[in-house]
């Protein structure tokens, strides 16, 4: 058996719903192209949680950076409120979420918007990180909760 380095699998909530594990759309594309799981609407200069059905594995040492589609971005003036979001692999099966993905979308716009489910909504990429000398990266206690749960 090889083993697992790093993908998507669909959050136990969201299994009978038909989620579509994210794919790269060509074959020199960064992203894998994430979509939303249900129906949100986006207020004018709210953040809103788009829930997305999945989680992701990957190894100790790497992440798996949330970007907002340019198409999303450009057409709808939505961005991802903290630029770029970061999963970091402990997040995976955490015990209070799963670690089911939501993206936090801002919509800048004057006007709602509707992401229907299925829209391609951002893409994830997996990073490679590196820490600093003397850093005990993997010490220390198991993770809990969604966003902010390492503290403020």
């Amino acid at each position: 058996m090889t083993e697992k380095l790093r993908g998507f699998q669909v959050v136990e909530a969201y299994k009978d719903r038909e989620i579509h594990l994210p794919k790269r759309k060509t074959a020199s594309s960064a992203g894998y192209d994430i979509e939303a799981a249900d129906e949100v609407v986006l207020v004018p200069h709210k953040v809103v949680l788009v829930p997305t059905g999945l989680k992701a594995y990957m190894q100790r040492d790497e992440y798996l950076g949330i970007h907002v589609r340019s198409g999303i971005s450009v057409k709808y003036s939505v961005s991802c409120v903290n630029s770029q979001g970061i999963i970091d692999a402990d997040y995976y099966d955490n015990p209070d979420n799963e670690g089911h993905i939501m993206v936090p979308l801002i919509n800048h716009g004057d006007k709602e918007v509707v992401i229907s489910r299925g829209t391609r909504i951002a893409q994830g990429i997996f990073y490679h990180y590196l820490t600093v000398d003397g850093d005990r990266a993997g010490a220390g206690g198991q993770r809990t909760g969604g966003f902010g749960s390492t503290g403020e």
